[in-house]
């Protein structure tokens, strides 16, 4: 099993022991899971809306949320049993980072969080809808060429941002042009494709009977996909409105 999120490695139920008397990880255990910790996402991201102001938001709350994040991420990536302790603060920190980004393209575009939100949820619902009746399948090429565009798009992003401390600037990344707006296109393309590979994960997770703490793992790198997905969509709305 392949996914390109970082979080849900090919190896990840390897090595992965149990008791025999120990629960062990379930479809709906991971949606309710899910359902906690979006719901702790979105209340963080409500906080930090209500304290903005002229389409800003506390600095130092952002970047807390930026950075704290980023460590929780690694910290849970790395030891996955941990997983049931750091997905909810890690959920309440994106929503910090996700309720100030989001505050500041409000502000400039009345209206695009609202689109961008309900577009993301809805792609994850159609996705989902789409894996459950075959209608997309995970096959081996399906997962290779999903990660193998994902880690392109990665290094791309990872190339802009050492170029933009010299000051130099990545083309179509910032363009609302036709190539621009193609890019971000194929971008939200792969990070919805990606969701696919997240119900994929938990499905097997659960087939493979892997430990209950798996299920908040499972419930993290659905996050994780889910945060990136939204940000590419709020990125693409804002270019197509930047335009009129």
């Amino acid at each position: 099993m392949r996914s390109a999120n970082p979080a849900l490695k090919p190896d990840t139920f390897k090595n992965l022991s149990h008791a025999a008397n120990q629960q062990v990880m379930t479809i709906q255990g991971t949606v309710n899971k899910t359902f906690l910790a979006l719901g702790a996402l979105l209340l963080s991201a409500c906080w930090i809306w209500n304290l903005g102001y002229n389409g800003t938001a506390p600095s130092a709350l952002i970047w807390t949320g930026i950075i704290g994040g980023l460590i929780l991420a690694v910290v849970t990536i790395f030891n996955k049993q941990w997983a049931p302790y750091t997905t909810i603060p890690y959920a309440l920190l994106e929503g910090l980072a996700l309720g100030g980004i989001s505050l500041k393209f409000e502000y400039i575009y009345p209206g695009i969080v609202t689109q961008a939100v309900f577009l993301t949820f809805g792609v994850m619902a159609g996705l989902l809808l789409a894996y459950q009746t075959k209608l997309i399948q995970a096959t081996e090429n399906f997962k290779l060429g999903v990660v193998a565009a994902t880690l392109g798009i990665c290094f791309y992003y990872i190339l802009s941002l050492i170029l933009s401390l010299f000051g130099i600037q990545m083309p179509l990344i910032h363009s609302n042009g036709p190539m621009g707006i193609a890019f971000s296109v194929f971008v939200v393309i792969i990070a919805a494709l990606n969701l696919v590979l997240d119900f994929d994960f938990i499905e097997e997770g659960a087939n493979n009977q892997a430990p209950k703490y798996m299920e908040w793992y499972g419930t993290f790198g659905l996050l994780v996909t889910l945060v990136w997905l939204y940000l590419e969509i709020l990125r693409l709305l804002a270019k197509l409105r930047s335009r009129n």
